[in-house]
């Protein structure tokens, strides 16, 4: 399997966190963003949208780290990281679009302004952030996991971007159990890490 990939995309290391997590081989591929290969053949052949990461299953192409994560989790993974049942998996897909929504807009987005210098409204990702993070800690105050009560893709989703804030100035030291949900996580066999995760 090729996943294409770049180190410091948080969305491509939540694919490079869950496979590691649960024993899968991936063949990483490097995508110049810098150089504009995303925006270009062949490159738009895999993926339109012109995003990573896409990964590539002996010819089966999946975009999106959210979908990418679900597809692993069935085909390679086990029932541990994805229930068959219909409200686990809902349950968990709550938690996926949180990641690619409020985790994104909030901590994601204030790291490409801070870090990359993307002409983002850093403002905005502030106020997400400040709203959720005491959520996120909430949740975590109740539960060791995000969903199911053991770790699932959900962790993985969610992981990224909450532990790579500080590089969009996005302190999240105040919130203890988010913090000691995130130590849990940096504790599971088989778990790497990405530049700046500390």
């Amino acid at each position: 399997m090729k996943l294409y990939d770049l180190d410091l995309s948080g969305n491509c290391y939540k694919v490079r966190l869950f496979a590691a997590l649960a024993g899968i081989a991936l063949e990483r591929v490097a995508v110049d963003l810098m150089g504009g290969e995303h925006k270009r053949g062949p490159f738009l052949e895999l993926n339109p949208f012109g995003q990573i990461p896409v990964l590539d299953d002996a010819g089966h192409v999946v975009r999106d780290s959210q979908a990418i994560l679900v597809y692993l989790a069935n085909r390679h993974g086990d029932e541990r990281w994805w229930p068959k049942d219909a409200a686990g998996q809902a349950e968990i897909v709550g938690w996926l679009a949180v990641a690619a929504h409020e985790v994104s807009d909030g901590p994601g987005r204030a790291r490409l302004a801070d870090k990359f210098g993307f002409p983002v409204d850093k403002a905005a990702a502030e106020g997400v952030s400040a709203r959720l993070l005491p959520l996120l800690d909430a949740h975590f105050a109740r539960h060791d996991w995000a969903a199911l009560g053991r770790p699932t893709i959900a962790d993985c989703a969610l992981f990224p971007y909450l532990a790579l804030a500080h590089e969009g100035g996005i302190d999240v030291t105040p919130h203890g159990d988010l913090c000691r949900w995130m130590a849990r996580i940096k504790a599971l066999p088989g778990f790497v890490a990405m530049p700046g995760i500390r």
